[in-house]
């Protein structure tokens, strides 16, 4: 069953799965799979994935691929590479026990290291998109391995080409491996997240201890239920579920003063709090734990996150449906009260909102 390959714990059975342990075999995998005319499904560490209680009529693909591997750079820098299987904390902690810096404030994202560059994984005010150098995938229209740079890759908030190219959750591009440009340094990148940096007892920009960091974000996400632990129902989710709306200016003005914005790269735009619309529109931690009439959630099996609004979590034997039925009823209340139409972060295979 594919839900054992997932944070969220639901999912039907792949037609065929296949665990790939290598690059030549996760090409070959896909290739084949293309060739025969079956859809793919690639599965990392299964953090941002809701699968259908169906299955998945094609070929999933486990990668499993690993390989951490350090270069000196003529700069002073040093190249990171990490094969896409790797999981992601691992590459963050090893990074940083070779005494580099510029990964800390991403520490604690489940998932693996080759799915970063796809949505530009970020937190905590930083993104791969800061350190990445270039990543080499796996063109599935020409049949050519290829190294995109940084600048290629077209990286936007939660986005990129990669991302922008996938249909239906199946990329063109099958990520291979991973190259980080890191500093050798003790002291972190500089703290962009203001609760970051309070509790680092730092202004906004400026530097603290790198491990010192990790330690810090490991905490708060924690502390939201933002670290998958098999123990914890509140991190039986895929994070994240809907992005932060990125809206005109002007929507600010029927948007009650104290809601929290934020400014962005686009004039006239500006970034809201997916979590605090949640929470405003009558969804408060938790929501669903009592049932949810109307929205054919059985009582307890889905709910919100008890710690943090934006998660939607499997209590214990929820469905598919059960997680999506939780975030249609609080996307219709977000639109509803406020006039806006919350994204879901994670791919929903064979699943719609």
């Amino acid at each position: 069953m594919l839900k054992n390959l997932t944070t969220t714990r639901v999912g039907g059975p792949a037609q065929q799965l296949v665990t790939a342990t290598s690059e030549a075999e996760l090409a070959q995998a896909v290739a084949s799979a293309d060739q025969g005319g079956q859809n793919v499904l690639l599965i990392g560490g299964g953090s941002n994935l809701v699968i259908n209680d169906e299955g998945y009529p094609g070929v999933a693909i486990q990668i499993a691929t690993r390989g951490l591997h350090l270069s000196e750079q003529p700069s002073g820098s040093v190249l990171l590479r990490a094969a896409a299987g790797e999981s992601w904390d691992t590459t963050v902690e090893y990074s940083l026990v070779q005494g580099l810096s510029g990964l800390e404030a991403l520490s604690g994202i489940p998932g693996c290291t080759g799915a970063t560059p796809v949505q530009n994984v970020g937190a905590y005010g930083a993104d791969v998109s800061q350190s990445l150098a270039w990543v080499r995938v796996y063109d599935r229209q020409t049949s050519q391995v290829l190294k995109m740079d940084n600048a290629q890759l077209e990286f936007a908030y939660r986005d990129s080409i990669i991302k922008r190219t996938s249909t239906n959750g199946s990329p063109r591009y099958v990520v291979l491996e991973v190259a980080f440009l890191l500093e050798r340094d003790s002291l972190s990148a500089p703290i962009r997240y203001a609760e970051l940096a309070r509790r680092l007892g730092v202004e906004a920009g400026e530097r603290a201890d790198a491990h010192l960091v990790r330690q810090n974000v490991l905490e708060l996400r924690r502390s939201k239920g933002m670290v998958f632990d098999p123990k914890d129902a509140d991190s039986h989710s895929t994070g994240s579920f809907f992005t932060n709306p990125i809206v005109e200016a002007s929507v600010l003005e029927r948007l009650p003063e104290n809601a929290p914005n934020y400014p962005v790269a686009e004039q006239g735009m500006v970034k809201l709090s997916a979590a605090w619309l949640i929470d405003q529109a009558g969804f408060g931690k938790g929501y669903g734990l009592e049932g949810t009439a109307g929205y054919e959630v059985a009582e307890g099996r889905a709910s919100l996150s008890t710690k943090h609004t934006l998660a939607i979590t499997n209590r214990g034997d929820a469905t598919a449906d059960d997680i999506v039925a939780i975030a249609r009823a609080v996307r219709a209340g977000v639109q509803e009260r406020f006039g806006i139409t919350l994204v879901n972060e994670p791919l929903l295979i064979g699943l719609s909102l």
